[in-house]
């Protein structure tokens, strides 16, 4: 059993969860986290409160010794598109459809289980469910994807990605025709506020930046290449269509019975740089559209 005091101001009215999560070194998940709050195991002043309590001075967390349970993650021989591997890193190629990592009673046919499959060493940094994971893209977003094979390498990318000098530009095909050939979208992102599966622009969120430049104009739309200068979940679909220019296929910010694609957002991670953990030079990955991607394309 562990007892932590807040003593110090910068804790005032920081979330619990948030807290226990930070004390932990994100070893944990969120969701985890909050579990352990709503199950008892973690209290303040010996008395249960909501995973949100906002914590005060001199306030007691009390944080209950508890076992974490090792889930079964099977490996699978799923086919993977691997751009690049060394001791270090692998760089994959993810299909559209493809989870990344296990997660709410989903437990097989994700990347991880082939990656599992394919490498013994991978990180462990993110758990059992989420080993060599660094950063993730949406299950129908295709493209790269950079993977930790040990704990080293794996801080030290997620090192580079906190302070967004990780290089990623994607490739969008979204409704309208765009008229300004190039611009700057910055508007703070954050969980919507009446549905809270979705993100929104919202002016308590985090500084979102995505920088783009139209490919191509097509008579009802735009293919549009994006840069991520931060790294919010679903950045580029909420700015795209909060711009009003909605990503095709997508089925939670993009237009109802989408009639040129309906199977998951038109988005590839066609780009990725960064400083490799071990020979410290800059190394930058490019693959092309899929074949799907590029059939809707050509029928434009």
């Amino acid at each position: 059993m562990k007892n932590v005091i807040i003593d110090d101001e910068k804790f005032l009215n920081t979330r619990l969860d948030k807290f226990v999560l930070d004390y932990f070194g994100e070893q944990y998940t969120r969701n985890f986290i909050q579990k352990l709050i709503l199950d008892g195991k973690i209290t303040v002043n010996d008395e249960c409160v909501k995973t949100g309590y906002k914590l005060k001075l001199n306030d007691k967390v009390c944080i209950s010794d508890f076992e974490v349970k090792r889930l079964d993650i099977i490996e699978q021989n799923i086919p993977l598109d691997i751009v690049y591997e060394d001791s270090d890193i692998i760089v994959v190629n993810k299909e559209q459809g493809m989870i990344v990592h296990p997660a709410q009673n989903i437990y097989v046919d994700t990347l991880v289980n082939a990656l599992m499959y394919h490498c013994k060493d991978l990180s462990s940094i993110n758990g059992v469910e989420r080993p060599g994971i660094v950063h993730r893209i949406d299950k129908d977003t295709s493209g790269l994807l950079v993977v930790a094979k040990n704990d080293f390498s794996h801080k030290f990318l997620s090192e580079q990605f906190k302070v967004h000098s990780i290089r990623r530009e994607y490739v969008a095909l979204v409704h309208g025709v765009m008229k300004n050939y190039r611009g700057r979208i910055c508007n703070n992102i954050g969980r919507h506020p009446k549905d809270r599966i979705k993100m929104a622009v919202t002016l308590n969120g985090k500084n979102a930046i995505t920088e783009y430049s139209v490919l191509k104009k097509y008579s009802k739309c735009s293919l549009v290449l994006c840069k991520l200068h931060t790294g919010r979940t679903h950045q580029i679909r909420v700015h795209m269509s909060h711009l009003g220019f909605p990503i095709v296929g997508d089925p939670v910010y993009g237009l109802k019975n989408d009639k040129i694609y309906s199977l998951g957002q038109l988005l590839h991670a066609r780009v990725i740089g960064f400083i490799h953990p071990s020979t410290k030079k800059y190394m930058e990955f490019k693959v092309n559209l899929p074949d799907y991607f590029k059939n809707i394309i050509s029928n434009l």
